[in-house]
């Protein structure tokens, strides 16, 4: 989830998978993968930045993960 802001300065978490386009116009469309639109204050710059950032963070979760050093399920005893 990435954070934008409303034309009116409303925080609004966007799910970054779910964004197919942005457009300026001159403010930001997002256009959703199901046709939905946002816009958003934020410059198209500035959302794809904290898109790849964002995706950035999951690899790096991920490999965390992998090497044992972050438990985001507890272990459970059967």
């Amino acid at each position: 989830m990435i954070l934008v802001h409303r034309l009116k300065g409303e925080p609004v978490f966007v799910n970054a998978d779910l964004i197919g386009s942005i457009e300026a116009c001159p403010d930001s469309l997002l256009v959703l993968v199901d046709g939905r639109t946002l816009v958003v204050a934020d410059h198209p710059n500035d959302i794809v930045e904290r898109i790849v950032r964002f995706r950035a963070s999951v690899l790096v979760a991920a490999d965390e993960l992998r090497q044992g050093g972050l438990a985001l399920v507890p272990d459970v005893e059967r």
